[in-house]
C-alpha cells in the first residue's frame, strides 16, 4: 500500500511517499520514511489531521502527519493580541471613558 509521511518545519516541508506492506502501522511508516527521530510518542502523530497512535493500522492513501510542539500557548497568544488591539463593546467603553 502507498502512504505519505509529512513533517513540516517553519521553513521547509518534507512529504515522503512510501510503499508499505498491508498491516503496517504509523510507526512503521515513520521509520520507513527515515523520520523516526521526529516522532517519539503518540501525542505527536496523526492521520489526515486526526490524532493517531503509533500502533494505528494504516490504509491505502493515508497521510501520516508528524506534529511539532506549539511555540506558544494559543490562549495566551489570543489574550495578548486582544489586549494590544481591542475590538467590540469592551473596547468602545474603554475609549469613551478616557
Amino acid at each position: 500500500m502507498r502512504v505519505e509521511v509529512v513533517y513540516a518545519l517553519s521553513e521547509v516541508q518534507q512529504c515522503i511517499q512510501i510503499e508499505l506492506p498491508a498491516g503496517a502501522t504509523v510507526a512503521d511508516a515513520i521509520v520507513a520514511a527515515g523520520l523516526g527521530a521526529h516522532a517519539s510518542n503518540d501525542e505527536q502523530v496523526g492521520i489526515w489531521n486526526r490524532r493517531a497512535t503509533l500502533t494505528t493500522l494504516l490504509r491505502e492513501a493515508d497521510r501520516v502527519e508528524i506534529y511539532r510542539p506549539l511555540r506558544a500557548d494559543p490562549m495566551q497568544a489570543r489574550r495578548t493580541r486582544a489586549e494590544r488591539n481591542p475590538v467590540g463593546v469592551q473596547a468602545k467603553r474603554r475609549v469613551s471613558r478616557s
